[in-house]
């Protein structure tokens, strides 16, 4: 990534020659164009939108457009000349407290996840996706300044029971998780498993995309989680749901996926598979 700082552009008046050009989005009432900007990344309202118009700028710095940030790094080979860390830190500030969902995809460290969770007290749902700059102790660090959260994604970052257990201990209120890793068919290790199956007895939903969890793993986390509705173990391939095992997945799962299904819905399909 080229260290070229971020910096905030202010939005210019629009030119005379250049007002019929805004006048049907400008005629537009105010919570009309905040969803429709809400429907936009991060990234794109801070280097794009906010910069359209005064009011539009005006609008994208209320603390309610930025209950929700969505920002990612794109795959490249030519660089990347932004400061992502820098812009979602900004992002965060603007929320002013309310933010309620994040999703960071591609970049990332302990640092930014520190920030986040010092910053937003209503965090509900933290999506951290290929963040290989986040560790086991930052996570776990965190943990407990996240206390209302629910909704967990930690995929395909460098995590493993330690952080499983930490977040277990001090979101009391998680309700889904996502674990998912690239497939590795012959390693086997259960720990992951078992430490969701001690810690987060509250689950309803359970996504383990690639996990080297065995059928002792599964059983543990049937018996832990009893509230679980949602499990994904495509691409589990230490898993048999066969005999007296298959028989309670499919009495207790409404919605369960097997090791060898299809994953022709997976959203992160092609990257994973580009990365195998």
């Amino acid at each position: 990534m080229s260290d070229t700082p971020y910096r905030e552009n202010l939005a210019m008046d629009p030119s005379p020659d250049r007002a019929d050009e805004f006048a049907n989005w400008l005629a537009l009432p105010r919570d009309v164009t905040a969803s429709i900007l809400m429907r936009l990344e991060a990234f794109e309202i801070l280097t794009s939108a906010q910069m359209v118009c005064s009011p539009w700028h005006n609008l994208c710095k209320d603390p309610s457009m930025w209950r929700a940030v969505h920002m990612r790094k794109p795959f490249t080979l030519l660089g990347f000349p932004y400061d992502l860390e820098k812009m979602c830190r900004h992002a965060v500030g603007r929320s002013c407290g309310q933010l309620v969902n994040i999703h960071v995809e591609n970049f990332g460290t302990d640092e930014l996840l520190r920030h986040i969770a010092e910053s937003s007290s209503q965090l509900k749902h933290l999506r951290l996706v290929r963040c290989r700059g986040i560790s086991n102790k930052g996570l776990s660090g965190v943990a407990a300044k996240l206390p209302l959260l629910e909704e967990l994604d930690i995929s395909y970052c460098s995590l493993s029971k330690e952080a499983l257990e930490a977040v277990g201990r001090c979101c009391p209120h998680l309700k889904s998780l996502k674990f998912n890793n690239s497939g590795q068919k012959y390693r086997v290790c259960d720990e992951e498993a078992l430490a969701i199956a001690k810690y987060m007895s509250e689950l309803r939903r359970l996504q383990l995309f690639g996990n080297k969890l065995t059928n002792d793993g599964l059983q543990a986390i049937l018996d832990g989680c009893p509230h679980l509705e949602s499990l994904d173990l495509r691409q589990c391939f230490n898993v048999t749901l066969a005999g007296n095992l298959g028989r309670i997945c499919a009495e207790q799962i409404k919605d369960l996926r097997h090791p060898h299904d299809s994953t022709y819905d997976y959203e992160l399909e092609l990257v994973l598979l580009a990365l195998i």
